[in-house]
């Protein structure tokens, strides 16, 4: 039996996850990728990670500010803002529901 590609179900997903890590507690991009795969999304990838942290800062789902390091490089840690926490919201609303949808679909002894 072949396994489902998680890859494709994580890029439509991961903007929501990032947020839901942040949103507990601020981190900096190592620590958010290490959170998400402790969380069980072990296939995510670093650029990807970084990438959608990127593109949340732009669009003001994120705040960002930099903390000095004494073991290297100073590290950008990202919090999430008001909006963030809007799109946050609104995500899980709209996930919970294709979940539910989708799990609607499948056979009784397949349904988690």
């Amino acid at each position: 039996m072949r396994c489902m590609d998680t890859t494709q179900l994580l890029r439509g997903v991961l903007d929501l996850a990032v947020l839901a890590v942040v949103d507990q507690e601020d981190g900096y991009g190592y620590d958010v990728l290490r959170r998400l795969r402790s969380g069980g999304l072990d296939e995510v990838g670093d650029a990807s990670v970084y990438g959608t942290l990127r593109r949340l800062y732009a669009a003001g789902a994120l705040t960002s500010y930099v903390v000095p390091s004494d073991e290297g490089p100073h590290r950008k840690y990202y919090g999430i803002t008001p909006a963030g926490r809007d799109q946050l919201t609104r995500q899980a609303k709209e996930w919970a529901a294709f979940a539910d949808t989708v799990s609607s679909l499948l056979p009784r002894g397949a349904r988690a």
